[in-house]
């Protein structure tokens, strides 16, 4: 666009840059060297390489060069994002994109601009596909996965139908953008069944691409047709069907090729397969060898493979379901075609005829491939038929003409083929389900020009023309909408309509009908052709004739002028095929070949169209006709083009255009004059010129207001109205009015206003910054004075001190002199003074010590003397005290004995009295009388006591005695024939146990003496095996000492590939559970699917009945405790070692034969118990007369339950007389001496009959008296009922001499009778089950005889093996026969510690059951003796222990498992203990292991995990209740593993804990289920989760600016319309994922679920977080900046705090985390000099090469005052990084999942503390 007067004002100043013409480069930049001032007729500039040149400019039009857009803008997404939108513009920002970015991909408005990057990029995966699903077109990178999702996400929300139209030049990559954007369809939509439908549709792209694709000059994979595929989806948008219509197959290159091309790719892949045994028929060889593959030179193509192409061809071909023999038609019929362009034609001498060699072998084989006759075929290639009104004439033709007639016969039979292979797929394609709607790809050759140009090219420009009209309409109408919608004046946009040039073409007499007006003239000439177009549009301005020529015209079409040469247009629009031929072929033996002509007899070959399309055929039927032709190529051409063109018009069109850079394909070569050529010819300029027309350039007001909030003032951005703020400031910044539109939610700027703008706002960040930088100038000025003046204050400082230090020093010195002279003056003076002193002392020590001697004398003397006088005057005083002392003591012993001598004479006088006496005895008397009494009254008691128990005994023996007699004599009178037969039963039963006894024992001798030769024999061999034993450890030490070095190294690398192979292999495992889980919950869809189109009353499948572990898993019911005992003896095995694998092997045997027989033995015991039960639930029926109908119902039903006790008891008696039965036969079974086995087994069998007899007599005793005392007193009750009749006299009854009641009798008989009954019944039963047992025993004798032939058979073997054979044989015979043994004595050793067991509980049991007995004995006899009570005292029951299970019966099974599984809800346990259900179903579980039913414990668990699994179907969007689930299977697991038994797990249980263990099942294989459900809830859970966050992650991670103020908005395009986007999308900030992420946490704490799971799963989540956020910037250029490094780096640091407030910093989260944060950093590091790119490198160990390349490539500057990453960087971080190993993938896989791990967290609550809340509805649970 040139600059207006508007504009002037940005051309004055000194240095703006503008665009200027260049011939090499199309368009240069240069810079202003001076100040333009209006009226100047040059400007001075200065261009890129510092030269300077004046540019002229025309004063008259004023037209000045464009001005070039800010560097911030260049490198946009979208071309309307510039502010200066023209030619220059566009080609430098694509230049740019492409080469420095190497962004292929550019939106320009409603158009993406691809250009061909001649090289493959990793950016069509399918982590980018996902990456894109979901995404608004403008919020990602372009892409033609934008595209296509824009297209998909408008046909799901406006319900339209949509096109993408892909235009280009041949080789600018058409074919594959069309691919990639059906790939795109068909992975995200998937099909609508299990048809793969998208996988068919993908298929199709082979077979097109082999028969319709050719190598040209421009490209190696040209397509030569033009094509539309539908691809049709349903309600749910699901792919189910597509459609294909082409359009102009390029016939001519079938027989024609030019230099440097290719005909279609089949034919050479067929000649490089030819060498293929089913290919020999085709008689093919190299592609040089035929005239029609050859003509262009080189017949391969670099880096392309035919033979591997032709394999995926017929792949595709078998896909599509074309079978075999079609396909070897097919090839046939392709190789005819080359045999045919072989044929040799020779011209006969007169040129008017020419002739075939009827031996020409490509001729032969032409007519063997397609089945026609051999002589027709060479005669009607050199002659044609001529038909008159009169006659028909037969012509020969010359040379030229048969080989025209050749070639359009080869053109004809290709086409043919061409139509009848689309119609196929088609035919695959199409489905009978109703479409709902359609996306079309249409993808067609773009404009075209040549040097010589022709046919081909006209129909191709004339297509183009009519899809730039359709472009430049919808364009047109997408701006009139857009202001329409943002309420702005409308003013109408002059804009290029080429329809003046449509209707030279099509209109009447245009060139195509006079082009068949032609035709069909008999001797129509191209030169007659040419003439009339001269003629007839000379005048037109689109129609012009060369000047050199007479045989071409000029067509000046939008894009260029074409000049086409006329040479062969009629030829080609005839396309004439002789009608005999056509017959020949017609008559084919081959179906496949006389189909193709006989359809083109019917219609021509147009390809069938979609049924659910509102349009019609491509082509229409036309009606046979016997000329060459029907209907022209142009009007067909015509035709197809119009129907086209009026599906596009219904549909809602997406336009994608591809520009070739190059014409060498080059890889990221950009040729400005090329792209140039094809951006005018592909329509982009044009929609730079309409969009420029108008308003280019839109804001939204929230993006305008924080871009340019620097202009506004102050008080103006305090206000809350961000739109009268916009106003405000844009009315008085820009004073035209014109310039801008305020719209209802964006605003609309003229073409460099947005220019304008931003140099405002760069000069107020100038001015700004020139502020900042003087302030901070001056503060580093001030700063550096402070320094200054400080450093100089310190060296003053320092100064003085060392002056002050030297003046100190010498005074110091002085001093020290003075004391020096002091101190030795002072010594010379001391030295003298002590001589003196010293001779002066000398003198007085004499003369003091002779004084001192003679004083000394003297005293001595007198001292002796004092000693003398002391002794003498002691011994006279101590004389003289003797004699007193002696005289004193004579005088006291005198007077003391005289006063003892009177008072004793006193006391006798007082002893004598007898009152003292009296007193002595009054006390005594009275506790004597006291004693006498109470004796008396005890021997008065006692004695009442003893009458009273003597009467109470003697009462009590009569009664017993009377009624022993009365049993006894009933007993003799009824019973004494059972009796006999019972004593003759048992007579045989001890014959026949004499007589096994005696077998047995004969057995037993033999077996031990062979026994005791086969030990002696192994003890012989053990010794000889020690031997070898010793030399083979000595070579093991040896081999091992040798090793051991070695295994040392390798050990550490051997647990590190052990570790990631346990890893791998755990998600592998997790992976097969996700897809087993997906495939189940798609069975059940399907199902449901079924059952909803089905819609038949009653016959409908609850898929709930059928148990998953039942039909899927196959698991066993239950594990007993004999499979724990074989897993037990198998670890032991395998600790044996490898040296002995064969007897490892051996011993494996015998235990699997070992289990079967224990499997085999534990059923026969069941069905054994379970007859028995059935035989002692049975009720004896008892007889009542017909004369008791009187009786009340009521006794009936007291004695009913009174015999139902008696025999409940009884019952359990004989089950405990049973167990010991057993028991002793496995005692006699396990010793090898049948001696004493016999006997102790009899003489038991004896006493336990004995015992049962005397049991069953007190039992029937106590029944009598029970039944007489409750018939007595119901006839008290009923004192009114009549007598019974009476009955004979004559009946004796025992004890007749007392008198007896009728009625008492007749009960008591009754009773009698039954009461035989009953004991005859219990008789029967136990000799049955003696005979079982003799049974039994029978069988283990068997079993023993089979046991020594086995081993009969064995020792004959032995002994004809070799010595170290039998050996190694006798070793493994001896292993498995310990084996065995010891197997019984640890089963024997288990069933006693059960039996014990049970028989302490039942102990237990009983003491409870006497102490209550006894209790309530005493409380009734004190109830007896407190006759003044009314009122009836209750005696309550003492409580048991609770012991950690939950008994429920098996109907209770369903309401168990829907009140606690199917119907709770997670609030409802809110405050109680967390995993409540979980601990629950373990109590009902312990409990049916107590009872030892293993079907109660299949069925509860099966129907506990399908109700589980019904519950997440149900509720599979709901996290809490997915987590609440979670939280109650791991805590299941874990009880199944915490009370196993297995000592693994119990390690830090208690002993209350450890009682709480299952006793009879191993659940091992019910844990691997749960196991298996716990992966599935979790990744159900992980699903949920991520569904929740992830519309949450880009928003708060990228977009949110949780930095007010950091970010900037660039300016955006057309792109970020409202038009392209969701209106009302939601913007979430990082609070929001934290508030998201706490209550996940909240929730799961809640629910207990385990903290290592917790872990798992924030680890998880923060991956998906740092997958989405990192796949999602290095998509988008808008977010590669500085300010988002920044948000960056504080929203992780937030994240990381929030992990560190929760405890979760140990989860690993943060590390997964680490490729994100590294992102954020490269946004914010250094990006120019070698030094930073190496820090680069080092920093970014995490990313990629590709994702940092990405990223440099990616990263926007937001201001001017930023630089852009040079290319030169980018290279040097790419030439530093190419030793990495990184992976092929650009983004990260946001979908991966970590393989989760249940570590085992037992719990510390015992089963007994746990309290079951009402609101479950769990009553009918009773605890044990």
């Amino acid at each position: 666009m040139r600059s207006d007067a508007s504009l002037d004002s940005m051309f004055g100043p000194q240095y703006t840059r503008v665009w200027i013409p260049d011939p090499d480069e199309v368009w240069r930049s240069a810079e202003l060297t001076k100040d333009y001032k209006e009226g100047e007729k040059s400007l001075q500039l200065r261009l890129e390489d510092e030269t300077v040149q004046e540019y002229p400019i025309d004063v008259q039009s004023n037209q000045l060069p464009f001005l070039r857009n800010p560097d911030i803008l260049v490198g946009e997404n979208d071309l309307t994002a510039l502010s200066y939108l023209h030619e220059p513009a566009v080609l430098h920002n694509l230049k740019v994109r492409f080469l420095e970015s190497n962004h292929i991909y550019t939106y320009c408005g409603i158009v993406l601009v691809a250009i061909n990057p001649y090289e493959q990029l990793p950016i069509y995966g399918q982590d980018v596909i996902y990456a894109y699903s979901g995404q608004n077109m403008g919020d990602m990178d372009p892409h033609i996965f934008a595209v296509a999702e824009e297209a998909y996400k408008q046909m799901a929300r406006d319900e339209k139908n949509q096109s993408i139209i892909v235009s280009g030049e041949s080789g600018a990559g058409k074919t594959v953008s069309a691919k990639y954007a059906m790939r795109y369809f068909a992975t995200v939509s998937g099909s609508a069944g299990d048809t793969n439908i998208e996988e068919r549709v993908l298929a199709s792209s082979p077979i097109m691409e082999a028969i319709g694709n050719a190598k040209t000059t421009r490209n190696d994979n040209s397509s030569r047709f033009g094509k539309y595929i539908q691809i049709g989806f349903d309600k749910r948008y699901h792919i189910i069907g597509a459609n294909m219509r082409t359009y102009l197959l390029e016939k001519s290159r079938v027989v024609f090729q030019a230099e440097d091309e290719r005909n279609y790719h089949i034919f050479y892949q067929l000649c490089a397969a030819a060498s293929l045994p089913e290919f020999k028929e085709l008689a093919l060889t190299c592609a040089e060898d035929f005239f029609y593959t050859s003509q262009g030179g080189d017949t391969s193509i670099e880096g392309v493979d035919d033979a591997e192409d032709f394999e995926k061809t017929r792949q595709a071909f078998t896909l599509l379901g074309v079978r075999e023999s079609h396909q070897i038609s097919i090839f046939k019929i392709i190789a005819s075609i080359l045999h045919l362009g072989n044929v040799e034609i020779q011209a006969e001498r007169d040129g008017e005829s020419c002739s075939i060699s009827p031996k020409d072998e490509h001729l032969s084989n032409f007519c063997q491939l397609l089945g026609v006759e051999h002589g027709q075929m060479e005669h009607w290639l050199c002659h044609r038929k001529l038909v008159t009104t009169s006659e028909t004439y037969v012509k020969t033709m010359s040379l030229q003409q048969v080989v025209n007639a050749r070639n359009a016969l080869a053109k004809h039979i290709y086409a043919q083929l061409f139509g009848w292979i689309v119609a196929h797929i088609n035919k695959a394609l199409h489905t009978s389900l109703k479409q709902h709607s359609f996306i079309g790809v249409l993808d067609i050759y773009g404009f075209e020009t040549f040097e010589v140009n022709s046919f081909e090219q006209f129909c191709i420009n004339y297509a183009n023309e009519k899809l730039q009209q359709q472009f430049n309409s919808h364009v047109f109408k997408l701006e009139q909408e857009e202001y329409m919608k943002e309420q702005i004046p409308w003013t109408l946009i002059d804009f290029y309509d080429n329809q003046p040039c449509i209707d030279l073409i099509e209109a009447k007499l245009g060139i195509l009908d006079l082009l068949d007006e032609e035709c069909k003239v008999p001797k129509g000439t191209d030169q007659n052709w040419a003439q009339k177009l001269y003629d007839r549009h000379s005048s037109s301005q689109h129609f012009q004739k060369p000047r050199m020529s007479n045989t071409a015209f000029i067509v000046v079409h939008f894009a260029d002028k074409v000049e086409y040469l006329s040479d062969g247009f009629l030829e080609k629009n005839r396309d004439t095929v002789y009608e005999e031929q056509i017959n020949i072929l017609k008559a084919s033996k081959f179906p496949l070949v006389a189909d193709l002509f006989h359809e083109d007899g019917d219609s021509a070959p147009a390809t069938a169209t979609s049924s659910k399309v509102n349009v019609r055929s491509a082509r229409t039927p036309l009606k046979a006709s016997n000329k060459e032709h029907k209907k022209t190529v142009g009007h067909q051409f015509r035709t197809s083009l119009h129907l086209l063109m009026e599906t596009l018009n219904a549909t809602t069109p997406h336009y994608v255009r591809c520009i070739k850079p190059n014409d060498e394909k080059l890889p990221f070569h950009f040729d400005p004059k090329r792209a140039v050529q094809q951006l005018r010819a592909c329509g982009v300029l044009e929609t730079i010129r309409i969009s420029a027309a108008g308003y280019p350039s839109r804001w939204a007001y929230h993006d305008f207001f924080n871009r340019y909030r620097v202009l506004i003032r102050k008080r103006e951005l305090a206000g809350a109205d961000k739109k009268a703020a916009c106003r405000s400031v844009l009315e008085s910044l820009v004073k035209d009015p014109d310039k801008f539109q305020f719209g209802r939610t964006k605003i609309f700027f003229r073409a460099g206003q947005v220019a304008y703008l931003e140099k405002l706002r760069a000069d107020k960040f100038r001015a700004a910054t020139i502020m900042i930088q003087k302030t901070v100038r001056g503060w580093l000025q001030k700063v550096k004075y402070r320094r200054l003046r400080a450093a100089t204050l310190t060296l003053q400082r320092y100064c003085r001190g060392l002056l002050a230090r030297r003046l100190a020093t010498h005074m110091r010195r002085t001093r020290a002199a003075m004391v020096l002279q002091k101190q030795c003056r002072m010594r010379r003076a001391r030295r003298a003074y002590q001589r003196v002193r010293r001779a002066a002392i000398v003198i007085q020590a004499f003369a003091r010590g002779m004084f001192v001697r003679r004083i000394y004398h003297q005293v001595l003397r007198e001292h002796k003397a004092t000693i003398i006088q002391k002794h003498v005057r002691g011994w006279m005083a101590r004389r003289r005290f003797q004699r007193l002392r002696g005289a004193a003591i004579v005088m006291q012993c005198a007077f003391r004995r005289l006063k003892a001598k009177r008072e004793l004479k006193a006391l006798k006088i007082e002893a004598r009295s007898a009152e003292h006496l009296k007193r002595l005895n009054v006390g005594m008397e009275n506790k004597v009388v006291q004693l006498q009494r109470k004796i008396d009254d005890q021997n008065k008691e006692f004695k009442t006591l003893s009458e009273q128990l003597l009467a109470v005994t003697t009462t009590h023996a009569m009664e017993v005695e009377k009624l022993k007699k009365e049993l006894a004599y009933y007993q003799q009178s009824q019973g004494e024939d059972s009796t006999l037969q019972l004593q003759e039963e048992v007579e045989s039963l001890r014959a026949e146990l004499q007589r096994a006894h005696s077998e047995r024992k004969v057995l037993e001798d033999a077996h031990t003496r062979e026994k005791d030769e086969l030990r002696k024999r192994v003890t012989d061999l053990e010794q000889e095996n020690a031997l070898l034993k010793d030399e083979k450890e000595q070579l093991n030490k040896q081999i091992l000492c040798r090793s051991k070095d070695e295994s040392a190294q390798n050990s550490v690398q051997e647990n590190l590939l052990m570790k990631k192979e346990l890893e791998e292999e755990r998600s592998r495992y997790q992976n097969l559970v996700k897809e087993y889980s997906r495939l189940e919950q798609r069975y059940d869809n399907l199902r449901d699917e079924m059952t909803i189109v089905k819609q038949t009353p009653g016959h409908r499948r609850n898929p709930s009945n059928q148990s998953s572990l039942e039909s899927d898993s196959n698991y066993p019911s239950i594990s007993t405790s004999e499979v724990g005992d074989t897993e037990d003896a198998l670890q032991q095995v395998e600790e044996i070692g490898l040296e002995k694998a064969a007897m490892d092997m051996t011993v494996f045997l015998k235990l699997q034969k070992r289990v079967r027989e224990l499997e085999q033995e534990r059923k026969k015991l069941q069905v054994q118990l379970e007859k028995r039960e059935q035989q002692d639930g049975k009720k004896v029926p008892v007889e009542q007369p017909k004369n008791n109908l009187d009786l009340d119902q009521d006794v009936d039903l007291a004695y009913n339950s009174l015999k139902r006790q008696e025999l409940e008891s009884e019952n359990k008696k004989l089950k405990n007389e049973l167990n010991e039965l057993r028991k002793a036969v496995a005692d006699q079974a396990s010793e090898h001496t049948a001696a004493h086995g016999a006997p102790d087994g009899y003489s038991l069998l004896l006493n336990q009959l004995r015992l049962a007899h005397e049991e069953l007599e007190v039992r029937k005793e106590e029944v009598l008296i029970l039944r007489t005392q409750i018939v007595s007193s119901d006839q008290r009750r009923l004192a009114g009922r009549s007598p019974e009749p009476s009955i004979n006299a004559r009946t004796s009854w025992p004890n007749s001499e007392k008198h007896v009641d009728q009625e008492d009798a007749i009960e008591a008989y009754h009773g009698v009778c039954q009461t035989n009954q009953l004991l005859e019944a219990q008789l029967q039963a136990q000799s049955r089950e003696h005979e079982e047992e003799v049974e039994g025993l029978k069988a283990q004798v068997e079993a023993l005889r089979e046991e020594m032939d086995r081993q009969q058979q064995t020792f004959c073997q032995t002994l004809l093996l070799s010595p170290e054979a039998q050996v190694e044989f006798g070793v493994q015979q001896e292993i498995s026969r310990l084996t065995n043994e010891n197997l019984d004595l640890k089963e024997l050793v288990e069933k006693l510690e059960k039996n014990e067991r049970k028989l302490k509980k039942q102990l237990k049991i009983y003491m409870k059951k006497v102490q209550d007995l006894e209790a309530a004995q005493a409380l009734a006899q004190s109830e007896k003796k407190r006759h003044e009570l009314n009122r009836q005292v209750t005696v309550q029951r003492k409580e048991k222990d609770f012991q950690g299970m939950l008994e429920y019966h098996k109907e209770d099974e369903a309401l168990l498992v829907r009140n606690l599984v199917t119907d709770l809800k997670p609030q409802t346990l809110a405050g109680t203990v967390p995993c409540l259900p979980a601990y629950i179903l373990y109590m009902c579980i312990r409990y049916a292991d107590y009872v030892n039913d293993d079907l109660k414990v299949h069925s509860l668990l099966t129907s506990t995990i399908n109700g589980i699994k019904r519950v997440l179907k149900k509720h599979n969007d709901d996290f809490e209740m997915t987590s609440f689930w979670l939280s109650n299977t791991c805590r299941l697991l874990h009880c199944l593993k915490q009370y196993s038994g297995d000592e693994g797990f119990m390690t830090q249980n208690t002993a209350k804990q450890n009682e709480h263990c299952l006793k009879n099942f191993d659940l091992t294989e019910y844990r691997q289920v749960l196991s298996d459900l716990s992966i599935q809830i979790y990744q159900q859970l992980i699903k949920i989760a991520e569904g929740l966050l992830q519309p949450m992650i880009v928003s708060a991670m990228l977009e949110n600016e949780s930095i007010q103020g950091l970010s900037g908005v660039k300016p955006t395009g057309y792109r970020k319309r409202s038009s392209s986007m969701v209106d009302g999308e939601n913007s979430y900030s990082l609070d929001a994922v934290i508030r998201q992420m706490n209550s996940f946490h909240t929730v799961m704490c809640d629910q207990g679920l385990d903290p290592e799971i917790i872990l798992q799963v924030f680890k998880q989540l923060f991956y998906m977080i740092n997958a989405m956020t990192l796949n999602n910037l290095l998509l988008r250029k808008d977010i590669c900046s500085w300010s988002t490094g920044m948000q960056l780096r504080y929203n992780i640091s937030q994240l990381e705090e929030w992990l560190r407030g929760r405890n979760l910093h140990q989860s690993g989260a943060v590390e997964t985390m680490e490729p994100l944060i590294q992102a954020a950093q490269l946004l914010q590091l250094k990006k120019k000099s070698p030094e930073d790119a190496e820090a680069i490198c080092s920093l970014c160990s995490s990313l990629s090469t590709q994702q940092i390349v990405k990223i440099l490539n990616l990263y926007t500057p937001l201001n001017e005052f930023e630089e852009r990453v040079t290319v030169a960087f980018i290279r040097t971080i790419q030439a530093q990084l190419q030793d990495r190993n990184d992976p092929p993938q650009l983004l990260l896989d946001f979908k991966h999942m970590f393989p989760v791990l249940f570590p085992f967290n037992p719990s510390s609550l015992t089963m007994d503390s746990i309290h079951i809340p009402a609101c479950l509805n769990l009553e009918f649970l009773n605890q044990v």
